[in-house]
């Protein structure tokens, strides 16, 4: 009985080493995107590096903690720790850069003549980011 128990975690700690593994490489991955649209017009990098900080989290700590702390990736990482809001021009910032992405994705997407309904899309997810920058106050923490 006892080698049965010996060979479940064995089998544990394999597949916890391998989602380790996977994390980490998709929170690379990510790295790589955000550092893209850094560069690239329309390319988000922000939700890149949000993921890449969740995905880096689960699989390395002190990588997560190097990439927050990074002077090029920080500043877009700062209001995820949740105790600092998002300053009011930072809002109008993010909300003005992305309906100007918006406008040029919807401009391209009639331009080439694809489906309506991908327009609506665009703007309704334009809609909600807007919402939700506009209502983010930073994470609430309960008290101790």
């Amino acid at each position: 009985m006892a080698s049965s128990e010996t060979k479940v975690g064995v089998v544990r700690n394999s597949a916890e080493r391998a989602v380790r593994w996977a994390y980490l490489s998709i929170g690379v991955v990510c790295v790589g995107f955000g550092t893209a649209g850094v560069f690239l017009p329309g390319l988000p990098t922000t939700i890149f590096l949000i993921l890449a900080s969740y995905f880096l989290t689960r699989s390395c700590p002190w990588l997560e903690e190097k990439l927050v702390r990074n002077r090029f990736f920080g500043p877009y990482l700062r209001w995820l720790d949740g105790d600092v809001p998002m300053p009011r021009k930072a809002k109008i910032t993010a909300i003005g850069m992305m309906w100007a992405m918006i406008s040029l994705s919807v401009g391209v997407i009639l331009l080439k003549g694809l489906a309506w309904w991908i327009v609506g899309v665009v703007i309704a997810s334009g809609v909600a980011g807007t919402i939700f920058i506009a209502r983010y106050r930073g994470l609430r923490r309960p008290s101790v």
